[in-house]
């Protein structure tokens, strides 16, 4: 049998003491159902997956918005046309010459067809 404490705040029961040995067993089942809710979450919509060169590239600091484009086989100027912006522009924010702002952000997202935030420079 568990020893527990239960401590009251206004003669309610407000809070419950348990082992350390016991709370370690709780967290451990919290976490399983967790990973077991993301894995069912992801079978039942997996979403789109890369090839492990993109991933490779994107991990080894290579531009986000080159990556993707050459991933989807486009060049700077048919972006450029997508996101309504120029390909000088898309050539400075892929050489990390500029930022994109977050409209452009969304707009290069739009294009590319990922989520704005995979566009984010790692640095």
């Amino acid at each position: 049998m568990t020893t527990r404490q239960i401590i009251r705040q206004g003669g309610k029961a407000a809070f419950v003491v348990i082992p350390i040995a016991e709370w370690r067993r709780i967290e451990a089942r919290l976490e399983d159902k967790a990973d077991v809710a993301a894995a069912r979450a992801f079978l039942d919509d997996p979403g789109e997956t890369f090839p492990d060169a993109v991933v490779a590239a994107l991990l080894d600091g290579a531009s986000p918005v080159k990556t993707f484009r050459e991933y989807r086989g486009l060049t700077q100027a048919a972006l450029a046309r997508a996101a309504r912006t120029s390909a000088a522009y898309v050539s400075q924010i892929e050489r990390g010459a500029r930022r994109a702002g977050r409209q452009l952000t969304a707009r290069l997202g739009a294009a590319l067809e990922v989520d704005r935030d995979l566009l984010e420079p790692r640095n």
